[in-house]
């Protein structure tokens, strides 16, 4: 049975993938407008209202923002750790959705898929990654990180298809006259963001056989280009002899090819 992954788009302005297996349709984070998480949706031939379920990686609005309309309207479950959940009901007071609740670091099933969570170290209450496996393939995400611990390792490592974060290039984020110092010291810190390089020495820790399609996400819109992202980790993959590796950017702006593995 085949396993579909498409970008729906990924950015410092909104994050969202589509996963298909089956009967089974999963939204991980839904950062942009109902309007436009549908949009998306129907280009794939796609309805919110056929969705399984939406996976929450955190808090932040880059990855709820069309929470309220997709889950309220079309009654979907929401994974997600209760810090999270908290925090999610701290801006959508009085929200009675239908959170399922699993521990950072813990397991569960949605349909045809088995899901595993692990922490990140990122500027939100509990955030997570996410591996999702079914029919003898897994898909890593792991778009918001300030630096690649050893469980992060541990987790991505033997996926088969991964989304990883490569937020920005150092110099232009050093040079960047939009933001502050103090945001520019947040970014760079061990609970901000990965940079280009970081996200190629990650790739080089857990490179194996088994990675065979690997997504870039959450290039910043003034701090990073995408030929910059995808010219630093073309060239790690190469000193990697890691020519089997499918290596595409994900867009803010519009979906990404799907994938079908």
């Amino acid at each position: 049975m085949a396993v579909q992954l498409t970008i729906l788009g990924s950015g410092s302005q909104g994050n969202a993938s589509y996963v298909e297996s089956g009967d089974t349709r999963l939204l991980v984070d839904v950062g942009f407008s109902g309007g436009q998480i549908r949009q998306r949706l129907a280009s794939l031939g796609r309805v919110p209202e056929n969705l399984t379920a939406i996976l929450i990686t955190h808090e932040h609005s880059d990855h709820i923002a069309g929470l309220a309309a997709i889950a309220e309207k079309a009654h979907i479950p929401i994974y997600c750790n209760r810090a999270t959940m908290e925090e999610i009901l701290l801006v959508n007071p009085g929200a009675q959705w239908d959170f399922r609740l699993f521990v950072a670091g813990g397991g569960f099933d949605v349909g045809d898929f088995s899901v595993e969570s692990f922490s990140i170290p990122h500027d939100a209450q509990d955030p997570v990654g996410f591996v999702l496996r079914t029919n003898g393939c897994s898909i890593g995400f792991a778009t918001d990180l300030g630096h690649v611990t050893r469980l992060v390792l541990e987790r991505l490592q033997h996926t088969n298809a991964l989304v990883l974060e490569s937020n920005h290039d150092v110099r232009l984020l050093q040079d960047c006259p939009k933001r502050p110092w103090s945001l520019k010291q947040r970014i760079l810190s061990r609970h901000g963001h990965l940079s280009n390089e970081a996200a190629a020495d990650c790739i080089a820790e857990i490179m194996t056989g088994d990675l065979r399609h690997l997504c870039l996400g959450h290039l910043s819109r003034d701090c990073n280009r995408p030929e910059l992202a995808q010219r630093v980790m073309a060239q790690r993959l190469q000193t990697l002899h890691a020519q089997h590796v499918h290596l595409q950017v994900a867009s803010q702006n519009v979906p990404c090819p799907t994938l079908q593995l």
